[in-house]
């Protein structure tokens, strides 16, 4: 039984990878073709914080404690399967290009941050893979997250269809559910316990 357990986690190990990997490849297509035909820079910075995710998804840490209910499967699959349906349009922004790409590297830059700090520690499904507490981990639980809605908001701005507003609606509420998620399955870990007495907001610092 041990050994069969141990190949079913393989396998659905590698089917996330392979999941991943599909998915940022569609939407490398559609954002790469946005940026030939307009110049604008948005969509690549979110193709940038996406292909982080490939990256350290290949080279996370396995872990026993994953949180395998229906509620969590939905949840992340929703939030990663969101960016890659975005879709970037001929037409005019709410706001110029320049701003909403300085927003959306703001993003990215949180998003890189988080990323860094956590290392092999980074997965997508909820699971502790150990207790990180540097770099922003030290202002909010969730940085990354924090980064990925502050890009993503920028990619609506740029690109406001009612399309890109449906998917983002679903897909980071979505994002900030998984994020509870995951801070109910480190809550049996006590050094969890010790650092959310220390930081107590989730995504952002006097709000939420």
């Amino acid at each position: 039984m041990t050994f069969r357990r141990l190949e079913s986690g393989i396998v659905r190990d590698l089917l996330a990878r392979a999941v991943v990997i599909v998915l940022f490849s569609l939407l490398c297509v559609n954002l790469f073709g946005d940026f030939q035909r307009t110049g604008h820079v948005t969509g690549l910075l979110l193709l940038a914080s996406e292909s982080l995710v490939v990256v350290l998804t290949m080279v996370r840490r396995r872990t026993q404690l994953i949180d395998r209910s229906f509620a969590a499967t939905l949840a992340t699959a929703m939030s990663v399967a969101g960016p890659p349906l975005l879709r970037a349009v001929d037409g005019p922004s709410v706001i110029p290009d320049a701003v909403t790409a300085i927003a959306s590297a703001a993003g990215l830059a949180l998003v890189i941050v988080g990323k860094v700090a956590l290392g092999r520690s980074f997965g997508i499904a909820p699971a502790n893979r150990g207790v990180v507490i540097r770099g922003p981990y030290v202002l909010v639980r969730h940085p990354i997250y924090t980064g990925y809605l502050l890009t993503h908001l920028a990619f609506l701005v740029a690109h406001p269809t009612p399309w890109n507003v449906a998917v983002i609606l679903v897909a980071d509420g979505a994002l900030v559910f998984r994020a509870l998620i995951e801070e109910r399955v480190l809550s049996a870990d006590a050094d969890y316990q010790s650092y959310c007495r220390r930081v107590g907001w989730h995504l952002v610092p006097g709000v939420f």
